[in-house]
Formats: C-alpha cells, structure tokens, sequence
C-alpha cells in the first residue's frame, strides 16, 4: 500500500465544512460532485498535499449525527503538520479557530491543540527536523 487516501469527518452540512476548511483552515477544495439523493463527494486537504485528504460526509443518521464532533471519543483524531508553526498558528487563530491550548514543545516538535467548527480535535504540529526524516 503506498499512502493513506483518504480519512472522513462527518459533518452536519457540505457547505458549512466546505466554508470551515476552505476559509478558515487555508485547505483546497479538491473535488465536490453530486452522488444523488442530495449526497455529495467533497474533498478537500491542505494546500500542497498530495496523497492524503478528507472526505466532509454529511451524517444521514441519528446515530452518525449523534457522533458530529466526538468522531474519537474526545481524543485528538487528525495531525496537521505545518512547517512553519508560528504562521499557521497566527493565521488559524486570526480566522477565528479555537485553540485549547498555548503551543508547546514536545520532544517531537511544537504542538497545540485545536478544534474544528464541530468540535472534533485536531494537533496543528510542526515535527522536528530528525521526526520528518524518519516519516519518509
């Protein structure tokens, strides 16, 4: 298996997400396609990501609804690296996300951790220099 594609978040709304990631997190909108029955195929993912991005599933049960925003069990479920923390870290706040925490530094790199517009939780990380060696 060469890479991972593809994750999903299940959201409430495709244009309310499309709007969080595209707007607000700086994310491409790579794809938005109609599947019928008013389902859509939305997929967005950081700018110069080339493998990995996230399927936005609009839940279409109580029981996916029930999990909007609690899709790990209150656990940090997605990593976004950067390599340049204290720009994204700026720019995110300054669009208005929600940060728990004051960044820090892990042996691994700096960390915070932020929440998405439905509450899941996200780490924004930039790994130290030996940590991205050892991931290619």
């Amino acid at each position: 298996m060469a890479h991972l594609g593809l994750v999903a978040v299940v959201v409430r709304d495709y244009d309310e997400a499309i709007a969080f990631y595209v707007d607000v997190l700086g994310f491409d909108l790579m794809e938005d396609t109609p599947v019928g029955g008013g389902k859509r195929w939305v997929v967005v993912r950081p700018p110069g990501a080339q493998e990995t991005g996230v399927l936005l599933a609009r839940a279409a049960t109580g029981e996916q609804y029930a999990h909007i925003g609690d899709q790990t069990g209150g656990r940090v479920g997605w990593f976004l690296n950067t390599d340049d923390f204290a720009r994204d870290h700026a720019r995110m706040k300054a669009a208005g996300v929600t940060f728990e925490e004051e960044p820090r530094a892990e042996q691994y790199g700096l960390v915070a951790v932020f929440r998405d517009l439905y509450g899941n939780r996200w780490d924004l990380i930039q790994l130290h220099r030996d940590r991205l060696r050892e991931q290619s």
